[in-house]
């Protein structure tokens, strides 16, 4: 290590300070590894945000981007950076399990599109992150490898399903993480853990390769330690695939170039419907504080109504559970992962399911494959994609006066873990802003705007136009340039 450089601190330092390190030799690629790996060793006893670690063919990572810096030769943006995925993404010859004991087994003979871009870049893998199973959870207490705990406070949750990716990065294990968002499972993480969570636009970043909870609604994306570092990773991971049937063919804008600093002319929308009876008056307070100081920096700012946001939670756990039990109607014993023991094929099937799956998964396959069921499909799901449809066209409506949208990311700050776990439909309510971006396929950008009086993260959510992330960056770049809420690390990072 150079004199004068913390290991430790590096751990801390984003993607784009850390490539100008790099570039300038002044650190190797060896040696910030060597910095995140002595920060797992410290953290991840409590954390727990890893559910597979790969620091040995890291190690080979880094010292071949060494070899490039020691020729001279130019690196991408997010070359020799140690990166960390949630394990849902398939990868070559490293276990996924997608949290769940019925993949604990499975090894993928091929990479996911994302993380064929990702190495395309240099990054430096560190391994699998710990997530509710098959993503469905707000909490990533669902995982079949124990709970992840939030760097902040060890006794709270660090949201979900995208939990382990979030801490991962809050507490330094990583510099960066790519989840997936559901129904709001990075943004609520990222909200939880004080950090940024972008959702993109449905069909911007391909879905090959990545275990499917609910098809029409699946999205991954990053998470990062500023917009910055999201816009960089978003670069990398975004684009058309052939691979993918629902992958958009449009052009990547630059997104960093969108990062001006400059909010000035644009026009944000606060949705009543997001600040009614229910918003913690701490989170209330927060996203307000927040949009004064967008309003300060020249946007303006006008009220805005999303008349069926009330029943958009309804019509996503009709939608969501159907696309599961059909999804995770492949999982049975026979092609891969776990079989439930010898005895007829029916029986085989039986066994398989219920040793392979958690409660919360079979609960939702059951609401799945009632909803779907004959006599109940117009009723229920035939409505759910209705109610669907004028969720989207609110949307469209507000954006024919706003760019952005701006809302609370939770109706709470992050609860202790436990306390809803009993309680299916307290858990469900805590995606009650987030939901509806993911139904209308719309991108979301999160970021952290305060702290509770218990000291834990609060969030501000910001929603764009369908393939318009570049304004969401903006504008939350914006934000971060006139406060340092991003700057912040949690006493668990720091050694507090």
């Amino acid at each position: 290590m150079r004199p004068g450089l913390d290991p430790v601190d590096l751990c801390d330092l984003t993607i784009h300070e850390l490539h100008d390190r790099l570039a300038r030799r002044e650190v190797r690629a060896q040696e910030l590894l060597q910095a995140v790996q002595e920060r797992i060793r410290r953290v991840e006893g409590i954390v727990h945000a890893y559910v597979t670690q790969t620091l040995e063919s890291a190690e080979v990572e880094a010292a071949a981007i060494d070899a490039h810096l020691a020729r001279g030769e130019p690196l991408p943006p997010l070359a020799g950076i140690p990166v960390a995925l949630k394990d849902i993404f398939c990868t070559e010859g490293v276990r996924t399990t997608c949290g769940s004991r019925i993949l604990h087994p499975y090894v993928p003979p091929y990479d996911a599109t994302v993380v064929a871009r990702l190495k395309a870049q240099g990054v430096i893998l560190l391994g699998k992150l710990n997530m509710d199973e098959f993503a469905m959870g707000s909490s990533t207490e669902t995982s079949a490898f124990g709970v992840t705990r939030n760097p902040w406070n060890p006794e709270y949750i660090p949201g979900g399903s995208s939990g382990g990716s979030a801490a991962a990065v809050a507490a330094g294990e990583c510099i960066a993480s790519v989840g997936t968002d559901t129904g709001g499972s990075i943004r609520q993480p990222a909200a939880c853990c004080g950090v940024v969570g972008l959702k993109p636009t449905y069909g911007r970043v391909s879905r090959y390769g990545m275990i499917a909870f609910a098809s029409s609604l699946d999205q991954g994306g990053p998470i990062t330690r500023d917009v910055t570092d999201a816009a960089l990773v978003l670069q990398a991971i975004a684009g058309h695939d052939p691979l993918d049937f629902t992958s958009i063919p449009a052009d990547v804008p630059d997104y960093v170039a969108a990062l001006t600093g400059d909010a000035r002319g644009v026009r944000i929308g606060l949705p009543r419907e997001y600040f009614l009876e229910g918003l913690d008056p701490e989170v209330a307070r927060a996203v307000r504080e927040a949009v004064r100081v967008l309003e300060g920096l020249g946007a303006t700012i006008a009220e805005t109504s999303l008349p069926h946001t009330d029943y958009a939670l309804a019509a996503y756990y009709i939608i969501a559970p159907a696309e599961a039990s059909s999804n995770l109607a492949r999982y049975d014993g026979v092609r891969y992962g776990h079989r439930g023991g010898p005895g007829a094929l029916r029986q085989m099937y039986m066994r398989t399911r219920q040793e392979g799956f958690g409660s919360e998964v079979k609960r939702r396959i059951m609401l799945g494959t009632y909803a779907l069921s004959a006599g109940y499909y117009e009723a229920y799901y035939r409505k759910a994609q209705q109610v669907r449809t004028l969720v989207r066209q609110d949307f469209e409506e507000a954006f024919r006066r706003f760019d952005v949208l701006a809302t609370p990311t939770m109706p709470t700050p992050p609860f202790k873990l436990g306390e809803k776990l009993q309680d299916p439909l307290q858990m469900y309510l805590s995606d009650v802003y987030t939901i509806p971006v993911n139904l209308a396929g719309i991108p979301g950008l999160v970021l952290p705007c305060g702290f509770s009086a218990d000291g834990l993260p609060i969030g501000l959510q910001l929603i764009g136009r369908p393939l318009d992330e570049a304004t969401l960056l903006r504008v939350g770049h914006a934000f971060e340039q006139a406060t340092d809420y991003h700057r912040r690390r949690p006493p668990l990072a720091t050694g507090g």
